[in-house]
Protein backbone atom coordinates (compact mmCIF):
# COMPACT_ATOMS: atom_id res chain seq x y z
CA UNK A 1 0.00 0.00 0.00
CA UNK A 2 1.62 3.33 -1.24
CA UNK A 3 2.08 6.13 1.25
CA UNK A 4 0.80 9.41 -0.25
CA UNK A 5 -0.15 12.05 2.44
CA UNK A 6 1.00 12.88 5.63
CA UNK A 7 -1.78 15.11 7.80
CA UNK A 8 -0.03 16.69 10.71
CA UNK A 9 -2.24 18.21 13.64
CA UNK A 10 -0.52 21.72 14.90
CA UNK A 11 -0.66 22.34 18.76
CA UNK A 12 0.96 20.27 20.41
CA UNK A 13 1.96 18.04 17.49
CA UNK A 14 4.04 20.18 15.41
CA UNK A 15 5.25 22.35 18.10
CA UNK A 16 4.40 22.77 21.97
CA UNK A 17 2.39 26.15 21.56
CA UNK A 18 -0.26 25.43 24.29
CA UNK A 19 1.56 27.35 26.67
CA UNK A 20 2.22 30.20 24.46
CA UNK A 21 -2.18 30.01 24.09
CA UNK A 22 -2.29 30.18 27.37
CA UNK A 23 -0.47 32.92 27.72
CA UNK A 24 -2.34 34.69 25.35
CA UNK A 25 -5.71 33.69 26.67
CA UNK A 26 -4.85 35.26 30.14
CA UNK A 27 -3.80 38.54 28.35
CA UNK A 28 -7.17 38.62 26.09
CA UNK A 29 -8.85 38.35 29.50
CA UNK A 30 -6.98 41.64 31.24
CA UNK A 31 -7.57 43.62 27.70
CA UNK A 32 -10.96 42.87 28.46
CA UNK A 33 -11.42 43.49 32.19
CA UNK A 34 -12.74 39.88 33.11
CA UNK A 35 -10.76 38.99 36.17
CA UNK A 36 -10.40 35.85 35.09
CA UNK A 37 -7.10 33.81 34.79
CA UNK A 38 -6.53 30.64 33.61
CA UNK A 39 -3.80 28.91 35.40
CA UNK A 40 -1.89 25.50 34.44
CA UNK A 41 -4.06 22.96 36.23
CA UNK A 42 -7.01 24.46 34.76
CA UNK A 43 -5.95 24.91 31.50
CA UNK A 44 -5.23 20.96 31.33
CA UNK A 45 -8.23 20.26 32.06
CA UNK A 46 -9.98 22.91 29.24
CA UNK A 47 -8.09 21.53 26.26
CA UNK A 48 -10.12 18.62 26.52
CA UNK A 49 -12.76 20.93 24.94
CA UNK A 50 -11.21 21.39 21.21
CA UNK A 51 -11.10 24.82 19.96
CA UNK A 52 -10.14 28.08 21.73
CA UNK A 53 -13.83 29.61 20.78
CA UNK A 54 -15.16 26.49 22.11
CA UNK A 55 -12.92 26.15 25.41
CA UNK A 56 -14.13 29.89 26.51
CA UNK A 57 -17.67 28.70 25.98
CA UNK A 58 -17.24 26.15 28.25
CA UNK A 59 -15.83 28.15 30.83
CA UNK A 60 -18.26 30.77 30.32
CA UNK A 61 -21.03 27.68 31.22
CA UNK A 62 -19.06 26.87 34.50
CA UNK A 63 -18.91 30.19 35.98
CA UNK A 64 -21.40 30.76 38.53
CA UNK A 65 -22.93 34.06 37.68
CA UNK A 66 -26.24 35.35 36.75
CA UNK A 67 -28.30 34.25 33.77
CA UNK A 68 -28.01 37.72 32.31
CA UNK A 69 -23.71 37.93 33.55
CA UNK A 70 -23.93 34.84 31.83
CA UNK A 71 -25.92 35.86 28.04
CA UNK A 72 -23.70 38.87 28.58
CA UNK A 73 -20.37 36.67 28.24
CA UNK A 74 -21.28 34.21 25.77
CA UNK A 75 -21.91 37.80 23.38
CA UNK A 76 -18.21 38.62 24.23
CA UNK A 77 -16.53 35.63 23.06
CA UNK A 78 -15.89 36.25 19.76
CA UNK A 79 -14.34 39.73 20.46
CA UNK A 80 -12.59 37.68 23.10
CA UNK A 81 -11.00 35.11 20.98
CA UNK A 82 -10.53 37.74 18.19
CA UNK A 83 -8.02 39.84 20.52
CA UNK A 84 -6.72 36.14 21.55
CA UNK A 85 -5.58 34.84 18.52
CA UNK A 86 -3.82 38.44 17.34
CA UNK A 87 -1.82 38.67 20.72
CA UNK A 88 -1.10 34.90 20.05
CA UNK A 89 0.60 35.85 16.58
CA UNK A 90 2.45 38.38 18.42
CA UNK A 91 3.91 35.97 20.88
CA UNK A 92 4.91 33.79 17.77
CA UNK A 93 6.41 35.96 15.95
CA UNK A 94 9.56 35.99 18.65
CA UNK A 95 10.37 32.86 17.76
CA UNK A 96 9.37 31.39 21.43
CA UNK A 97 8.08 27.84 20.12
CA UNK A 98 10.36 26.27 18.14
CA UNK A 99 8.93 22.91 15.79
CA UNK A 100 9.79 19.78 17.81
CA UNK A 101 12.16 17.53 16.88
CA UNK A 102 12.10 15.43 13.36
CA UNK A 103 9.46 18.13 12.17
CA UNK A 104 11.56 19.72 9.72
CA UNK A 105 13.44 16.84 8.52
CA UNK A 106 10.31 14.57 7.98
CA UNK A 107 8.34 17.66 5.99
CA UNK A 108 11.48 17.87 4.10
CA UNK A 109 11.57 14.10 3.39
CA UNK A 110 8.05 13.72 2.29
CA UNK A 111 8.38 16.73 0.22
CA UNK A 112 11.21 15.29 -1.62
CA UNK A 113 9.88 11.87 -2.24
CA UNK A 114 6.04 13.48 -3.42
CA UNK A 115 4.64 12.50 -0.84
CA UNK A 116 1.64 15.36 -0.20
CA UNK A 117 1.88 17.02 3.47
CA UNK A 118 -1.63 18.43 5.18
CA UNK A 119 -2.62 20.44 7.76
CA UNK A 120 -5.82 19.14 10.34
CA UNK A 121 -6.23 21.31 12.90
CA UNK A 122 -8.85 22.84 15.53
CA UNK A 123 -6.90 25.93 15.90
CA UNK A 124 -7.44 28.61 13.35
CA UNK A 125 -6.55 29.25 10.46
CA UNK A 126 -4.28 32.64 11.61
CA UNK A 127 -2.82 30.63 14.31
CA UNK A 128 -1.86 27.93 12.03
CA UNK A 129 -0.18 30.42 9.53
CA UNK A 130 1.48 32.21 12.17
CA UNK A 131 3.58 29.30 13.42
CA UNK A 132 4.75 28.04 9.89
CA UNK A 133 5.42 31.35 9.14
CA UNK A 134 7.40 31.92 11.82
CA UNK A 135 9.61 28.68 11.17
CA UNK A 136 9.21 27.18 7.92
CA UNK A 137 8.89 31.40 6.24
CA UNK A 138 6.43 33.14 4.36
CA UNK A 139 5.61 30.60 1.72
CA UNK A 140 5.42 27.96 4.21
CA UNK A 141 1.44 27.73 3.54
CA UNK A 142 2.30 26.50 -0.07
CA UNK A 143 3.97 23.57 1.12
CA UNK A 144 1.19 22.04 2.45
CA UNK A 145 -1.73 20.51 -0.05
CA UNK A 146 -4.93 20.97 2.12
CA UNK A 147 -4.87 23.18 5.29
CA UNK A 148 -8.05 22.18 7.49
CA UNK A 149 -8.65 24.95 10.47
CA UNK A 150 -11.00 25.19 13.50
CA UNK A 151 -13.02 27.87 11.22
CA UNK A 152 -13.82 24.94 8.30
CA UNK A 153 -15.80 22.73 10.49
CA UNK A 154 -18.76 22.94 12.85
CA UNK A 155 -17.95 19.56 14.95
CA UNK A 156 -14.03 19.89 16.48
CA UNK A 157 -12.04 17.00 17.40
CA UNK A 158 -12.95 14.07 18.32
CA UNK A 159 -15.72 14.14 15.65
CA UNK A 160 -13.79 13.15 12.27
CA UNK A 161 -14.85 16.01 10.32
CA UNK A 162 -11.91 18.07 10.38
CA UNK A 163 -9.52 14.83 9.25
CA UNK A 164 -12.88 14.01 6.69
CA UNK A 165 -11.91 17.48 4.96
CA UNK A 166 -8.54 17.27 4.69
CA UNK A 167 -8.83 13.94 2.78
CA UNK A 168 -11.79 15.55 0.63
CA UNK A 169 -9.22 18.56 0.05
CA UNK A 170 -6.30 15.87 -0.95
CA UNK A 171 -8.79 14.10 -2.93
CA UNK A 172 -6.72 10.64 -0.84
CA UNK A 173 -7.89 7.39 0.78
CA UNK A 174 -7.73 7.29 4.43
CA UNK A 175 -5.65 4.01 4.28
CA UNK A 176 -3.17 5.58 1.68
CA UNK A 177 -2.58 8.58 4.69
CA UNK A 178 -1.22 8.95 7.95
CA UNK A 179 -2.03 11.16 10.34
CA UNK A 180 -0.35 12.66 13.36
CA UNK A 181 -1.42 13.83 16.33
CA UNK A 182 -0.36 14.60 19.99
CA UNK A 183 -3.99 14.55 22.11
CA UNK A 184 -6.52 12.23 22.55
CA UNK A 185 -9.15 14.18 20.92
CA UNK A 186 -7.30 14.28 17.83
CA UNK A 187 -6.61 10.34 18.11
CA UNK A 188 -10.03 9.58 17.84
CA UNK A 189 -11.12 11.80 15.07
CA UNK A 190 -8.19 10.63 13.65
CA UNK A 191 -9.05 7.19 13.85
CA UNK A 192 -12.76 7.64 13.20
CA UNK A 193 -11.37 8.57 9.72
CA UNK A 194 -9.62 5.75 9.24
CA UNK A 195 -5.97 6.86 9.19
CA UNK A 196 -2.95 4.94 10.40
CA UNK A 197 -2.08 7.62 13.51
CA UNK A 198 1.19 8.36 14.78
CA UNK A 199 1.12 10.00 18.31
CA UNK A 200 3.88 12.40 19.97
CA UNK A 201 2.30 13.09 23.58
CA UNK A 202 3.25 17.09 24.47
CA UNK A 203 3.78 18.35 27.70
CA UNK A 204 0.27 18.82 28.27
CA UNK A 205 -0.81 15.38 26.96
CA UNK A 206 1.98 12.78 28.68
CA UNK A 207 0.20 10.00 30.86
CA UNK A 208 -3.07 10.40 29.24
CA UNK A 209 -4.52 6.87 27.40
CA UNK A 210 -3.12 6.64 23.74
CA UNK A 211 -3.45 2.84 23.63
CA UNK A 212 -5.30 2.96 20.31
CA UNK A 213 -2.46 4.53 18.52
CA UNK A 214 -0.54 2.74 15.78
CA UNK A 215 2.48 3.95 17.11
CA UNK A 216 3.54 6.21 19.76
CA UNK A 217 6.87 8.01 20.22
CA UNK A 218 8.36 10.90 22.49
CA UNK A 219 8.90 12.77 19.16
CA UNK A 220 9.74 12.30 15.81
CA UNK A 221 13.75 12.14 16.58
CA UNK A 222 16.47 13.92 14.50
CA UNK A 223 20.07 14.42 14.73
CA UNK A 224 20.59 16.28 17.98
CA UNK A 225 17.58 14.40 19.78
CA UNK A 226 17.51 10.60 19.26
CA UNK A 227 14.98 8.39 19.80
CA UNK A 228 14.71 6.65 23.22
CA UNK A 229 16.43 3.12 22.98
CA UNK A 230 13.26 0.87 23.52
CA UNK A 231 11.53 3.73 20.51
CA UNK A 232 13.95 3.37 18.17
CA UNK A 233 13.61 -0.40 18.26
CA UNK A 234 10.07 -0.38 17.24
CA UNK A 235 10.73 1.84 14.56
CA UNK A 236 14.06 0.05 13.26
CA UNK A 237 15.67 3.70 13.63
CA UNK A 238 17.20 6.50 15.68
CA UNK A 239 14.40 8.78 14.01
CA UNK A 240 11.21 8.32 12.46
CA UNK A 241 11.74 8.81 8.68
CA UNK A 242 9.65 8.56 5.53
CA UNK A 243 11.06 4.87 5.30
CA UNK A 244 10.63 3.70 8.37
CA UNK A 245 6.73 4.67 8.63
CA UNK A 246 6.68 3.72 5.16
CA UNK A 247 7.23 0.04 6.67
CA UNK A 248 4.75 0.60 9.61
CA UNK A 249 2.15 2.08 7.59
CA UNK A 250 2.52 -0.95 5.11
CA UNK A 251 2.95 -3.47 7.62
CA UNK A 252 -0.37 -2.43 9.62
CA UNK A 253 -2.39 -1.87 6.69
CA UNK A 254 -1.33 -5.41 5.50
CA UNK A 255 -2.37 -6.47 8.63
CA UNK A 256 -5.63 -4.81 8.82
CA UNK A 257 -7.02 -5.81 5.27
CA UNK A 258 -5.78 -9.66 6.50
CA UNK A 259 -8.19 -9.51 9.27
CA UNK A 260 -10.93 -7.73 7.31
CA UNK A 261 -11.12 -10.96 4.27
Amino acid sequence: MSLDALIFDVDGTLADTEETHRQAFNYAFLRFDLGWEWPKPLYRELLKISGGRERVIHYVEMLRVSPSEKMRLRELVPAIHREKTCLYAELIADGRCPLRPGIVRLLDEARAAGVRLAIASTSATANTQALLGRHLGAGAPRMFSAIACSEHVRLKKPAPDIYLLALAMLGEEARRCVAFEDSVNGLRAAKAAGLYTVVTPSVWTVGDDFEDADLMLSHLGDSTELLPPDEADRVGSHCLGLGELRTLHSMATAAAEGAAS
